[in-house]
This record gives C-alpha cells, sequence and structure tokens, in this order.
C-alpha cells in the first residue's frame, strides 16, 4: 500500500531546505478557512527551533519527495510540584505539515510518533502543543488519537505598528536593564510562573532579544537604587523584546473582502487627512517582521499605566526602527491575565484563546501532578517563551 512507502528521517539542511521551503509555501497556516498566513522563514526552515537548549526536525519523505515535517525542542520549566525543585523537562512539538496532496495517509501520526520517541530518549517529562481552537484536524489528532489534553488557553495579543508615535506620561521613567539586572528580576518576581525557562539567562543574551525595561513613576525610587538589595518600587512593571522578524517574516495569503476593503478604506483616509493621526493598518500581504513582548511582569495599585506605558514605547521603538518591515506588535498572556486589560491591541487581529495541549510522556510519579496541570483552573501567570513563538 502507498500509506507504507513513506519514511521518517532527521531533517539535513543541505538537501531538505529547497523542498521544506516548497512545502511550507503550499501549507496555509490561520485562524480560519478565510484567512491564513504564509511563513518565510528565509532560507533557514529550522529557524523558530535553533535558539532552543535542544532541538529536532523531522521530515517525511515519499519516493524522494519530501511531504511532511515536524519540529521538537525541548527545554527545563517551572512546573509546581514536580521533583525535583518544581523543575520539569518539556518537549515542545510544532510546525507540523503535511504535503495537501498526501493527508490522510497516516504522515502526520508518524511524525508525531517518531517526535515523541525523541522526546522520551532525552528523559522528558512532558510533551505539549499549541494551535488554534479552531483547527479541527490538529484538535482531533493530538487530543484523540495521541492523548493530549487542554492545558492552557492564552490570548495572542496583536497591536499594529503605525507611523505615528505615541507620547508617554512625562510623570514615567523607563530605564533599560542590563543583562544581569533583567535576569536577576526576572527569577526573583517570575521564577514560580508556569513554565518559566531555567535558561533565562541565555534568552536574554540571545542576539534576538532587544533588550529588557523597566518602567516606574518618577520620584517613586532613584533608578541606581532599583532592585539593588531588593529594592523596587511601590508600582512597577517591566518587559523583554524579541525581534521574531530577523529569523522569519509572515504574509498574508487570503482575506475576506470585507477585510481588503476597510483596509484600502483606512489607508486612503489617514493619507487625505494626516492630521486626524489615525493608527495605519499595515501591509500584511506583503512579507512582515514582528517584535515579541515577553515576560511582561508588573506588581503595584497603578502598575497597568506603567505596562501600558512599555508598550507605548516598545511601539515608538518599533515604529523609528530602520526595519520598515516591523509591521505589529504581539505578545501572549495567560487567558484570565488581567494583563489583556493593560496591553494595547486591535481584536481584529488578535486571538482570545489560543489553545495549548500538554501530554505526560512517564507514567510513574507525575500522574497527580499532570492531573492537576490539567484540571485545575489556572491561577497563575504563564511564561511564554520568546524561541518557541
Amino acid at each position: 500500500m502507498e500509506f507504507n512507502k513513506f519514511r521518517i528521517r532527521s531533517y539535513e539542511g543541505q538537501y531538505d531546505r529547497a523542498q521544506v521551503e516548497d512545502l511550507e509555501r503550499r501549507c496555509e497556516v490561520g485562524p480560519s478557512e478565510s484567512v491564513f498566513l504564509f511563513t518565510d522563514t528565509m532560507g533557514d526552515p529550522i529557524c523558530r527551533i535553533r535558539n532552543s537548549p535542544m532541538y529536532m526536525m523531522l521530515v517525511a519523505e515519499l519516493e524522494n519527495e519530501l511531504v511532511g515535517v515536524i519540529q521538537g525542542s525541548i527545554k527545563l520549566v517551572t512546573v509546581h510540584g514536580h521533583p525535583p525543585n518544581d523543575l520539569a523537562k518539556v518537549g515542545y512539538v510544532l510546525g507540523l505539515r503535511v504535503s495537501p496532496h498526501h493527508r490522510r495517509k497516516g504522515i502526520g501520526s508518524s511524525l508525531v510518533r517518531r517526535l515523541e520517541e525523541w522526546f522520551t530518549s532525552k528523559d522528558v517529562d512532558y510533551a505539549y502543543m499549541a494551535t488554534e481552537k479552531d483547527n479541527q484536524a490538529s484538535v482531533s489528532l493530538f487530543m484523540d488519537k495521541f492523548g493530549y489534553t487542554k492545558f492552557r488557553t492564552p490570548a495572542i495579543l496583536v497591536n499594529p505598528v503605525n507611523h505615528h508615535c505615541f507620547q508617554v506620561s512625562s510623570n514615567i521613567e523607563i530605564a533599560r536593564l542590563k543583562v544581569d539586572q533583567a535576569e536577576y528580576l526576572y527569577r526573583r518576581f517570575m521564577g514560580s510562573t508556569e513554565f518559566f525557562p531555567n535558561d533565562i539567562g541565555n534568552i536574554l543574551r540571545n542576539k534576538l532579544s532587544l533588550g529588557t525595561w523597566v518602567a516606574y513613576f518618577k520620584g517613586d525610587i532613584a533608578w541606581g537604587d532599583f532592585g539593588s538589595d531588593g529594592q523596587v518600587p511601590n508600582s512597577w512593571a517591566m518587559l523583554s523584546v524579541w525581534n521574531s522578524g530577523e529569523i522569519f517574516k509572515l504574509r498574508l495569503g487570503k482575506a475576506p473582502f470585507s477585510c481588503l476593503l476597510c483596509t484600502k478604506s483606512w489607508w486612503l483616509i489617514d493619507k487625505v487627512f494626516p492630521c486626524l493621526k489615525l493608527p495605519t493598518i499595515p501591509d500584511f500581504f506583503n512579507p512582515f517582521g514582528f517584535y515579541f513582548m515577553y515576560g511582561v511582569h508588573h506588581e503595584g495599585p497603578f502598575s497597568g499605566k506603567l505596562v501600558r506605558a512599555l508598550c507605548q514605547f516598545v511601539h515608538n521603538m518599533a515604529a523609528e526602527s530602520k526595519d520598515e518591515n516591523c509591521k505589529i506588535i504581539v505578545s501572549e498572556v495567560g487567558g484570565r491575565d488581567e494583563l489583556n486589560h493593560h496591553i494595547p491591541h486591535w481584536k481584529l487581529l488578535s486571538c482570545p484563546e489560543d489553545l495549548w495541549c500538554i501530554k505526560s510522556l512517564k507514567n510513574e510519579g507525575t500522574n497527580n501532578k499532570f492531573h492537576e496541570l490539567t484540571k485545575t483552573p489556572p491561577t497563575r501567570a504563564l511564561f511564554v517563551d520568546p524561541r518557541e513563538v
């Protein structure tokens, strides 16, 4: 049978790059049948996992043609109650693609199975994946066939970058942290956050991480005292920025006519009446990059205003960047996180519920913890690793 002719093997960049890029172009990614995105990996199909501590790409080959790919990465993260020291090794499943002409032949299932075998060989405790909740094919494959369970439903918040810069409040101080300062504050204040990466220092030192900034009200604390000896103001906020557009670009492949009409009309109004300073809708039909805001943390009664100020600062940084292809700013936060109300975003472009599913790869000693992870309503924030966006 044709079903049994394909074979699964490791990705070999020298021989497979062109075919993988072609497969990526032929596969649509998006929240519905009417809108989807194309991903341009700019000559490096493995770019989305290359910065992870450990990674693997597998391909499915049928008669010298690549008909499927999958990627996976492994890291050590915070999982409360997991021995030892609330740390667990997790494997992230991403980038599953099967050629439209070769679906329903068991190729996707074989790729997932082989990747899970690799996870197991590396002593991974949990495997997890993320997908759009409306992607029935993906949900059915992972939840029904492979036994993954709903874990979290974070919100993906998207804000367009336009040429009108924001005026940050004059009573707010925004300062850039040194990497060592940022790592100290993250470990102190977010170290207990679900899925906090144990190698946060490597993330902050990566060339794609543009920096970490804190915001606080002027007069609350002297900058030289911030973080020293554990001192922080009554209200403060911080975040870091990752330049995802440096490694891959996105392009809108198809959209409803109403979306096209709205976009063209908005451009025309802004061109004719620039004095209105309308927020412009970027051109998503040509390849574009984006900044990803991660590690967003805030404390204090007025910290929401500080988060918004930091977001405005990042917007201005993107608007003034030499990279004119940076068209949006993205962040991902827990679905019930109050940050949803403080981070500026357009509902038209955002996804209120991304679906994360998880599976225990070990039977002994993790069942109780796995039940707690999947059955207990999320009460803590969720750290989204920028390397996995």
